[in-house]
């Protein structure tokens, strides 16, 4: 596989030599979860000292504002010089409640030293002030870095500015798996042997993934290890064999298969690759997704004639019905704290992301254009990327969890689908 140089750009360098923060510990400036949410008006000034101050600005910026938390005026606005102090009455007039500033500095080996800080203007304190190193030419994750911990200051949550989506793209007859960051850029292509691959999922560390692909006419489950830069076939039956959600432990692979029939739910020790059968009817089972604390399993069935989802304990007992409504619901996934499902079902011909909550509550439908399907949400649970064609061919799109903000961040050059969000 062409993965080497995959890998180790993958392997950033980010350290954090200086961290100072007053009265941040006891104050969260957004609450997230705060039905009255108000959007915090901040300013986000250029880093001096090389060029790139201004790129890592402005990637600053598009990652807080990606987040609909965030108020922006324009640069053209500020009062205060990018190489001046902070002063808090050059502010306050413009509305502005927190301010960030920076310097960026090449060094002579070729990386990058960046100090960003976060003023507090309503009580002119300092909020963050961080010292980053990088290479040079990894400044989109170092400003995503800088980013989230901005982010955790004004928030007191981790953000997904670091994390990262695989999806499935086809060019021409050719399926290949694709990685790039959560806001669609630095986009890169593994090459994949398979003549279909289906949607990856991720090992909770990162390290790994995991998917189906169809070889020699053999479908057959696949580990694509990044740290050795190697592929291993795990589990092949003869029959359809889908790849699953990996417990949130790391230490099972959920999968259905059709080996012995209809297909079925199993699972597969990661560390053992002893394989174990967890539903044991003449239903179609598939699509399982495990929940967070490791108790119960959602997946996809038909007894009811049409699929449906379901929830079942890990060892495969006391199944019941979670969705009543729609023609054919599929694709579930639990979300990392567990509070959501979310899920593509069928309405009026077309397929549309909904959330629900795992007792059967509270479903709330996301999209009507086009058709959507596949979710995945992000590892804050506060974004779901998807898979739609309202722009005609296939695309990966992304929205908050109430369905605000939908847009495509694939390339438009390749048909896009089946995206998975990193942990």
């Amino acid at each position: 596989m062409e993965i080497t140089r995959l890998a180790a750009t993958m392997c950033l360098l980010v350290v954090a030599l200086l961290c100072l923060r007053e009265n941040a510990a006891a104050r969260v400036y957004i609450d997230i979860n705060s039905p009255g949410l108000k959007r915090l008006p901040i300013a986000v000034v250029d880093f001096v000292g090389i060029t790139e101050g201004t790129e890592l600005a402005d990637i600053i910026r598009s990652d807080l504002d990606f987040t609909g938390l965030f108020v922006f005026i324009n640069k053209n606005a500020f009062i205060e010089d990018a190489t001046a102090p902070f002063n808090p009455d050059n502010w306050r007039p413009l509305g502005i409640d927190a301010v960030v500033k920076g310097t960026a500095e090449a060094e002579a080996d070729g990386s990058l030293s960046v100090v960003a800080s976060v003023y507090d203007v309503v009580e002119s304190s300092n909020i963050l002030k961080k010292k980053y190193a990088s290479r040079k030419d990894l400044i989109r994750p170092l400003a995503h870095k800088i980013a989230d911990d901005i982010y955790e200051a004004l928030t007191g949550q981790k953000s997904c500015f670091g994390s990262r989506i695989v999806f499935i793209g086809q060019e021409g007859d050719r399926k290949s798996i694709y990685l790039m960051d959560y806001d669609g850029q630095r986009v890169k292509k593994i090459v994949s042997k398979g003549d279909v691959t289906m949607k990856a999922h991720w090992s909770p560390d990162g390290k790994k993934l995991f998917y189906s692909s169809l070889r020699n006419g053999r479908w057959g489950i696949y580990e694509l290890d990044f740290d050795t830069v190697s592929e291993e076939k795990l589990f092949s039956s003869g029959a359809t064999d889908l790849a699953g959600d990996v417990t949130q432990d790391g230490s099972y692979l959920l999968f259905s298969s059709s080996g012995k029939g209809s297909p079925n739910i199993y699972r597969l020790h990661l560390g053992t690759k002893i394989v174990t059968r967890l539903t044991h009817s003449d239903y179609i089972e598939v699509s399982p997704s495990a929940s967070p604390d490791g108790k119960s399993i959602v997946y996809v069935a038909d007894k009811s004639t049409v699929p449906q989802l379901y929830i079942m304990s890990t060892d495969g007992m006391d199944s019941r019905r979670l969705t009543f409504e729609g023609s054919y619901n599929t694709s579930p996934e639990w979300s990392r704290s567990g509070d959501l499902i979310v899920y593509s079902g069928r309405e009026g011909g077309r397929f549309q992301i909904y959330t629900i909550k795992p007792n059967g509550t509270e479903l709330k439908q996301l999209t009507d254009t086009g058709n959507n399907e596949e979710p995945s949400f992000s590892p804050d649970g506060r974004l779901i990327t998807f898979t739609s064609d309202r722009d005609g061919a296939k695309g990966v799109y992304v929205m908050t969890v109430n369905g605000d903000g939908q847009k495509r961040i694939s390339p438009r050059n390749i048909r896009a689908f089946g995206p998975s969000w990193s942990h």
